[in-house]
């Protein structure tokens, strides 16, 4: 696996574990200064807006399931993720853009979007 979109899985999955979503310090590692998300209730996040919406999560953290995984080059430092996340019941398409920031790489965009029950 190349090594960026493997730095991008593993951020990715870290972001939804409760210990980085309860970290104000690991929300900042993760999440780059130019971030924005577009939320599954179509709200247009910032990163200064979203992270203090993530630590006031209150709710039991449950397991989230990624299936239909894939990942794409978007440019020399850039890869775009994809995936079916189930959590809580519900499922939604997910996508991710991380960038490299040297021996890491950072979030600067996610979009979730709700699939309806069938």
């Amino acid at each position: 696996m190349d090594p960026l979109v493997a730095l991008a899985w593993r951020g990715e999955e870290a972001l939804l574990s409760p210990r980085v979503r309860s970290s104000s310090r690991l929300l900042d590692e993760h999440l780059a200064p130019d971030f924005s998300e577009i939320g599954q209730s179509g709200r247009l996040w910032s990163r200064a807006e979203i992270i203090p919406a993530l630590l006031d999560e209150t709710a039991a953290a449950s397991e989230a399931t990624m299936s239909d995984r894939e990942a794409r080059s978007t440019g020399p430092d850039t890869v775009l993720l994809t995936y079916r996340l189930q959590l809580d019941g519900r499922q939604s398409w997910r996508s991710s853009l991380w960038r490299r920031e040297g021996d890491t790489a950072q979030c600067s965009f996610h979009q979730g979007t709700t699939i309806p029950p069938a």
